[in-house]
């Protein structure tokens, strides 16, 4: 039985799985979407008991039916690049390639494509977090600016953090979590949907990989006084120190719930920690890195990701 992992071909991270399947000898099928149909094919013939047929890249043919599992790491959109219809052809192949993945019997997905796309959406998270008994940050999403005026006058300081994550740019561009100043003009939210949120004043963070039933915590030592750390993914490398840490048995519940609500196998929790000892949830990235906190927090993610992937069982979320 095959695992189908579906990355581009310069995914380091995925990497790191795959030479756990191959030294565990599970059969891996690697391949990016955006490939189809220009270099990789398809063959599915609609059955009783689902799709028939084959999968075929340059190096390998492999059945339908002999899928045990399937990763969604970071896909390229199938149909890229065709000379005529673009936009046609790669609607077709999308519809094409998801539909018969979607329809195999007794497949289990990390995480399954409708699960992921509900987990882009800023409040949908912000919502599942609650009503799962995580402390989230007071949050507005506007396009007013008198609601911005009076939220900054309610719940300020602030921060302002994109909507939907990276700008659709060529490259794209990666938005951090910026400080709002007290004397903003919010003016300019008229133009966009803009995402303000209460500043959490955190002592550290934390990244939560839950892989499974299983979860694995980093986090960084705490901030010294007088440094500004608001968003650590374009902080200083060498200032910022992570190390394994320990999940409050309180939060590990509340995250496993979210889990369950949401249908993942994998989520990447960000959680920022106050001096208190709360724990504000900030986001669950359900494809996130795990690869670097592997690397500096000696965490065997990769292994637990191939361990589920490879595992017999039951359709999974």
């Amino acid at each position: 039985m095959t695992v189908l992992i579906l990355t581009c071909a310069e995914d380091v991270t995925a990497d790191m799985v795959v030479r756990r399947l191959n030294a565990t000898g599970v059969p891996v099928l690697r391949v990016d979407p955006a490939d189809f149909p220009r270099t990789v094919d398809l063959a599915a013939v609609h059955t009783a008991g689902g799709p028939a047929g084959r999968i075929t890249t340059d190096r390998r043919t492999t059945d339908l039916r002999e899928i045990r599992s399937i990763w969604v790491r970071r896909p390229g959109r199938p149909g890229l690049g065709a000379a005529d219809q673009p936009a046609w052809t790669a609607l077709e192949s999308d519809h094409a390639w998801y539909g018969t993945l979607r329809a195999l019997p007794a497949v289990r997905w990390m995480n399954h494509p409708d699960a992921h796309t509900a987990c882009r959406y800023k409040m949908w998270q912000l919502s599942v977090a609650e009503s799962v008994g995580l402390t989230v940050p007071t949050t507005l999403l506007t396009t007013q600016p008198s609601a911005a005026g009076r939220f900054a006058a309610d719940h300020g300081p602030l921060v302002c953090k994109s909507v939907s994550g990276r700008a659709p740019d060529d490259p794209p561009l990666a938005l951090p979590t910026t400080a709002v100043p007290a004397d903003a003009d919010f003016a300019g939210v008229a133009g966009s949907a803009t995402c303000l949120q209460h500043r959490v004043e955190k002592v550290y963070d934390v990244r939560l990989t839950v892989v499974g039933d299983r979860m694995f915590c980093a986090r960084t030592e705490e901030t010294p006084a007088g440094r500004d750390d608001l968003d650590w993914r374009y902080a200083d490398p060498d200032a910022v120190r992570w190390r394994a840490g320990e999940v409050p048995r309180d939060i590990a519940a509340k995250t496993a719930a979210f889990m369950d609500r949401a249908r993942l196998a994998y989520g990447a929790f960000d959680f920022a920690v106050t001096g208190d000892g709360t724990w504000y949830f900030l986001e669950c990235n359900a494809s996130g890195q795990f690869g670097f906190f592997e690397l500096v927090a000696g965490l065997p993610v990769s292994e637990a990701i191939a361990d589920w992937l490879g595992a017999p069982g039951e359709r999974g979320r």
